[in-house]
């Protein structure tokens, strides 16, 4: 008799646990999904075009760089109810917490061009003029970001982030050779320069100021408590290999093809990359697939990007910052993030050399990034209680794996100046 009765409550238990994951599941995915933007794509497909199969091995060891870096703001955020530019200031006063939104607002505004760049590209694949196009999309970001509801912007976002499987369906369109994908995945030229330095690009856009931001903001207002905290790490350690799935299949795509007949062929936009692939994926893969994804990346990142700027803006000056305010209770919040979406798009409208500003807003994350994670980290071991810290092997190991990203970082940025 007691059998059904134990049978009906563990799979009432089992149901409540996957519903209460669900409910926390969003900021990390949603963070993850933003961090595979329209400059990490051009990087994934020069990636792919100069070295084939040769740079999939770094994209999957960058899986747990991500998650390790990003579940420290997870912890920062839940364990201590304060987003990340409030801590700053609490711990190391105005003029830090200052340098930390300084480093922010360059950070958002450059990502928010490249964004905006990406999205034009995707419109001229099909005629549309990059005036009507970053017009449109400006104005749905503005659109969503003031419904007044940070779950309404999480579903909506994701829901666009999600475009960003059809690269998934460019690597299928691509057919890869499995056995020449095994072989790239035992080498690494480490002692050509060039791979060195693409790869340097791989690691250093990783880690953005904004991503550090938007999560440990998103968890507060998505009001998540310290029960919630194992719920988001696998939130989060999910959107690690997602976005690194996706680098992957661009990388795969564009290896399986250009790399093939144009090894040393430069990628530098959408066009460019959607011409070189049309001989081989037709129309629905080179520019339907590609475009489609390219937009859901440039969108989710520019809410992301946009949204963050505004959080650590208010979290340092201590004004009303909630996506769930309206705007009347949130008026500076809500005017940052929206000025934020028309800024961008006004500089891209009116850009002449949009490739230029890409790539010189990649070496400006690159050198920022010493100051992103020294924050952090420093933050992680001041701000929260000693049973949260990290400890033993898991301090050290976090701590080396940022120290090796923000060397990386460096070392494009100064590739870059010396080159230029």
């Amino acid at each position: 008799m007691d059998k059904p009765t134990l049978t009906v409550s563990h799979s009432f238990n089992w149901r409540r646990r996957i519903t209460l994951i669900a409910a926390t599941f969003g900021p990390g995915l949603m963070v993850m999904l933003a961090d595979t933007d329209a400059g990490s794509i051009i990087t994934a497909a020069q990636s792919g075009t100069q070295w084939g199969y040769k740079m999939i091995l770094p994209q999957i060891l960058l899986i747990p760089i991500l998650y390790l870096v990003q579940e420290v703001t997870v912890r920062l955020g839940i364990v201590t109810g304060k987003g990340h530019g409030e801590l700053i200031r609490e711990r190391f006063g105005m003029k830090w917490a200052l340098l930390s939104v300084v480093t922010l607002f360059l950070a958002s505004v450059g990502a928010l061009v490249t964004e905006f760049a990406g999205i034009a590209g995707a419109g001229e694949l099909f005629g549309i003029p990059s005036w009507l196009s970053v017009s449109a999309v400006t104005l749905i970001l503005i659109a969503i970001g003031l419904t007044g509801s940070y779950k309404r912007f999480e579903r909506i976002g994701i829901a666009i982030g999600l475009f960003e499987v059809f690269f998934l369906v460019a690597a299928y369109l691509s057919h890869p050779n499995p056995a020449e994908m095994a072989r790239g995945l035992t080498s690494m030229p480490l002692g050509s320069k060039d791979y060195v330095y693409l790869l340097a690009a791989n690691v250093g856009a990783v880690i953005m100021p904004w991503m550090v931001f938007y999560q440990q903001g998103a968890v507060l207002d998505k009001k998540l408590t310290i029960r919630d905290l194992k719920a988001t790490r696998w939130d989060t350690l999910c959107g690690s290999i997602v976005t690194q799935l996706i680098m992957i299949a661009v990388l795969i795509t564009c290896a399986a093809t250009i790399g093939k007949v144009n090894p040393g062929l430069t990628l530098n936009d959408v066009r460019q990359i959607s011409d070189a692939l049309e001989p081989f994926l037709g129309f629905f893969g080179a520019k339907l697939a590609f475009s489609l994804g390219i937009v859901g990346a440039g969108i989710i990142a520019s809410l992301v990007v946009s949204v963050a700027g505004a959080w650590g803006i208010g979290e340092v000056f201590g004004f009303n910052k909630s996506l769930n305010h309206k705007v009347k209770d949130a008026k500076i919040f809500y005017l940052i993030y929206t000025l934020a979406h028309v800024g961008g798009a006004i500089l891209v409208i009116c850009s002449v050399n949009l490739v230029k500003i890409t790539l010189d807003v990649e070496v400006m994350n690159a050198m920022l990034l010493p100051i992103v994670l020294g924050f952090l980290l420093v933050l992680e071991a001041k701000a929260l209680p000693k049973e949260q810290r990290m400890k033993g092997f898991h301090k050290y190991l976090v701590w080396s794996l940022s120290g090796i990203v923000m060397v990386f970082g460096l070392y494009m940025s100064i590739s870059s100046i010396f080159s230029s």
